[in-house]
This record gives structure tokens, sequence and C-alpha cells, in this order.
């Protein structure tokens, strides 16, 4: 898909590659438990596929952070704790992986300035998208003109938590309060890092609205326990 001239992005499900149960098969996460080699050739598979060269792909070690980097080539040795990376150099796809939090993509096309972020609960809580807006901002983007597309995610119907846990995150968010399909307590992830971009300025906020939990085409930690990620992809060409 298109996020603007010259800005793809793309947003991996399950199938498609090599690894066996429980992660079967295409696993894109490093420290989930799979074989390192089918891991790996998910990856370069997945590149291939996307027309990327697979040595230019950049992938986070997610924390649940706020933290941004920018970046202009992929990281060498151990990735470093951050949940949002952004770049302006063309060819360089950045991977948020997920399997229940949300992945959300920000472009910039005139700034020719993308960022992938990787916004769950206590990320969402921490402000990592707006923190990578702002981050954006100060290289030149412009939020009025960016696009954002917040990926799958457990949907508020099925995130259920304690009641507590809801109300400190709607302390902050107020969107993210919401009840589950059973009536308790849940977050609403989608709804918290809309309100969270339109408060930033972007106002061009898409959605890839499936549910973690509900997809079986998608990996959920949450249905599943031991598991996969998927990923969001976004690159400048």
């Amino acid at each position: 898909m298109l996020l603007g001239e010259g800005v793809h992005a793309a947003i991996t499900d399950r199938h498609g590659g090599v690894s066996g149960p429980p992660y079967g098969s295409r696993n894109l996460g490093g420290a989930v438990g799979d074989d390192p080699r089918s891991v790996e050739a998910n990856r370069r598979v997945t590149a291939e596929e996307f027309g990327v060269d697979p040595s230019r792909v950049v992938m986070m070690r997610q924390v649940h952070g706020r933290d941004v980097a920018y970046v202009d080539r992929p990281f060498t040795g151990e990735p470093p704790e951050v949940d949002a990376i952004f770049t302006a150099e063309e060819g360089l796809a950045l991977v948020s992986l997920a399997a229940d939090c949300a992945q959300v993509l920000v472009a910039d096309p005139a700034a020719r300035l993308v960022g992938a972020a990787h916004s769950g609960r206590p990320g969402t809580l921490a402000g990592v998208v707006p923190a990578l807006v702002e981050a954006m901002a100060g290289r030149g983007g412009d939020p009025s003109r960016m696009v954002a597309l917040v990926g799958p995610a457990a949907c508020g119907r099925c995130y259920e938590v304690p009641a507590a846990m809801r109300d400190e995150v709607a302390a902050v968010v107020p969107e993210a309060w919401a009840t589950t399909s059973r009536d308790t307590p849940s977050v609403d992830l989608r709804a918290a890092i809309a309100a969270q971009l339109a408060r930033a300025g972007v106002a061009d906020v898409r959605h890839d609205d499936r549910c973690t939990i509900e997809s079986a085409d998608l990996y959920s930690y949450r249905r599943e326990g031991r598991t996969g990620r998927f990923g969001a992809y976004i690159w400048l060409d």
C-alpha cells in the first residue's frame, strides 16, 4: 500500500514462512524462542517479496518505552532499546513487530520522512507515538502533512485488563477507556493512539482494524502465549 507519493507500507501475517509450530509460519520475531535460522529466512523472504534489500531492513529491540531514534543504516550488533525509529534514507525499510500491541507507521511524503513505532499499553501510556511525531517534526516534518497507519492490535472488545489498569491508562488518554464484549474492563489501544495522533496534529489517520485476538491469520500473545510476531514495514522508494 502507499501512504503518499513514494511511501510504501506493508503488514505481514503469519502465513508463507518456514517456522514450525507454535510459530507457524512467517515469524519475524527473534526473541520468542524460534529457530534463528527460520527467523532469518522469514525476514529475508519477506523483504524480497516487498522488493526491499534484506540488508537494508531496520528492526528495533522493543521494550515498551517511548524512546525514538533516527536511523540512516541498519543497526550493527544488538539493536538499541527503542520503540520508534525514523529515517529520510531511501530504500531503508523500518519495521515494528507485534502480537497484540499496535504498530504505527507515520510518513511525511513532502519532507521524505518515514517512521515506525511499537505502541502497546505501556508505550501508549508513555506516549511513544506523539514522541515519534515530535521527533520527525524536529527533522523538518510537518504533522499537518503526515499520514499515519495504525496496524492490527488487540481491540477494545477483547483486551481485558484490571479496572485499575484501565483507569491508569484512561487518566492519561481518556479515549482508551473501554469495556469488553463480556462487559469487563478493557483498553482500546486503537482509539487511544488515534486520539494521540490527532492531538499531535496528524489528521490523516488510517487503520488496519483487524483484532489480533480475533484473527487466526495474525499472531496474538494473549490468545496463544508462546507465539511469533508479525511485522509492519515502511520505506521510501
